[in-house]
């Protein structure tokens, strides 16, 4: 899980890991929510909170018990009520699921036997499997990624609120709307020795990546705003075929959660009704509502590897790195781990600024990609096909960057997350890009938008 730190120091490491992610889960669920909450469906695209609760106790027990320790199955007739591939969101409260405390003492039962065989399990030996504490890893980052998705559960819930809203400082110094040049060249895309990296970021590759401006910082609401305003919505111009389709057959006309109150626009954010902050990265929106404002300001969404060479590549050390900012997470460079219920205004982190000064490239929203999700040259599927493998495709769109509900643990600027173009109950946003163009051409799909090409341009050499 992490370099440097002798078998020892990995294996406190990782039980502070799996207790942290534990403690988290819990306040996601059992500690705020009474029964028919944790049993009830909120939404068909997402599964009953219990049923969340129970399967990483079941992964847990699969990965680590039995893979990784050699311990005889507990409870294998659950197996199948647990598996994702076997039973879709939808159908899940029709399962005979274990009940909120059947579950929660299942899961610590789980528990407490990874904990007892974690003395026993080699990390330097020649299983890929254990080797540096990969599967533990695995297993941390898949309940931090549950996390998340009951947060967005949470989201979609009705009532009142039941997550408290965390005190968090604003670190804006200066205002959205800039763009950067990032010249041609190659640089390192996805990785070949992070311990924590998934089969779908392997093997690192050089990429030879034209020159792009690209957006400092995330559209905001108030700039996504402008284009509802402008009519946007409206317009088949702006839109993918496909997304014209599924704006026209939905009746979407606003990012998801917001309304109309009077003249203004309101959202709902767990349970709480405020005012659309207009500085804050828009989210909640889908790939095909970002691509049609893209489209309508004279740009276009960056490609993976366009956002990735933001993010990642030095240009003076001619390397990649595993953050914006250096290869070690830092407190304070990035809303990340639930720290605010919310993502932060646009410009804040200046000290999680990539080499290129792009902000924001890690947490606050996940930002959509126009890449379709595949596998790198030379991948090979480890440690199961289901993780990443049979998602490759044109069904799928990748995105970046994880969004203020991501945990530090469960992102870097190699990861790769990917979801169907019409999802928008994920913490999902996004920035723009542009091809570069000689000195002196208006450009930009032929300036046909009336922002054109917003704010401040700024070269940096890469």
């Amino acid at each position: 899980m992490r370099g440097g730190l002798d078998e020892d120091a990995l294996k406190e490491l990782i039980a502070e890991e799996l207790g942290a992610v534990r403690n988290r889960s819990l306040g996601l669920t059992t500690d705020v929510l009474d029964e028919a909450d944790l049993v009830g469906q909120v939404s068909p695209l997402m599964s009953p909170l219990v049923w969340d609760l129970a399967h990483v106790g079941n992964y847990e027990e699969l990965w680590l018990l039995r893979a990784a320790a050699g311990i005889e199955p507990m409870r294998p007739e659950i197996d199948g009520l647990y598996d994702a591939f076997e039973h879709p969101r939808s159908t899940r409260p029709s399962l005979p699921l274990l009940p909120p405390a059947e579950a929660g003492a299942y899961i610590s039962t789980v528990r407490a036997k990874v904990l007892d065989s974690l003395e026993k399990v080699r990390f330097d030996g020649s299983d890929p499997l254990t080797r540096g504490g990969f599967v533990y890893g695995m297993v941390v980052q898949h309940e931090h990624m549950h996390d998340e998705t009951m947060l967005a559960t949470h989201q979609l819930r009705k009532g009142a609120p039941a997550l408290l809203e965390p005190v968090g400082e604003i670190l804006r110094t200066k205002p959205a709307g800039t763009e950067v040049l990032v010249e041609a060249g190659p640089f390192e895309m996805g990785t070949s020795d992070d311990p924590w990296a998934y089969d779908n970021e392997r093997p690192g590759h050089m990429v030879d990546v034209p020159a792009y401006y690209i957006d400092s910082e995330p559209v905001t609401n108030g700039a996504y705003l402008a284009f509802m305003e402008a009519g946007g919505y409206d317009d088949p111009r702006w839109w993918d075929p496909r997304g014209w389709e599924w704006r026209t057959s939905s009746g979407k006309r606003a990012p998801a959660f917001w309304s109309k109150d009077g003249v203004s626009w309101v959202r709902r954010r767990f349970g709480r009704m405020e005012a659309v902050p207009p500085d804050e990265p828009v989210q909640h929106v889908c790939w095909y509502e970002a691509d049609a404002y893209a489209r309508w300001a004279g740009k276009r969404l960056p490609t993976e590897a366009e956002w990735e060479k933001a993010a990642r590549w030095d240009p003076v050390a001619g390397r990649s790195r595993r953050f914006p900012w250096g290869d070690e997470y830092e407190e304070g460079r990035a809303n990340l781990g639930q720290r605010m219920l919310r993502p932060s205004e646009a410009g804040s982190y200046e000290s999680g600024a990539s080499a290129y000064g792009v902000r924001q490239l890690v947490g606050d929203v996940w930002e959509w990609t126009s890449s379709d999700f595949h596998g790198y040259p030379g991948f090979r599927s480890f440690p199961y096909k289901e993780y990443s493998e049979v998602f490759f495709g044109p069904d799928y769109k990748v995105l970046k960057g994880g969004s203020w509900a991501t945990h530090p643990l469960a992102i870097r600027g190699s990861f790769r997350n990917w979801d169907y173009p019409i999802r928008r109950q994920i913490f999902t946003g996004f920035r723009c890009a542009t091809s570069a163009e000689p000195p002196g051409h208006a450009g930009g799909r032929g300036g046909s938008s009336p922002l054109g090409k917003q704010g401040a341009r700024s070269a940096v050499v890469g």
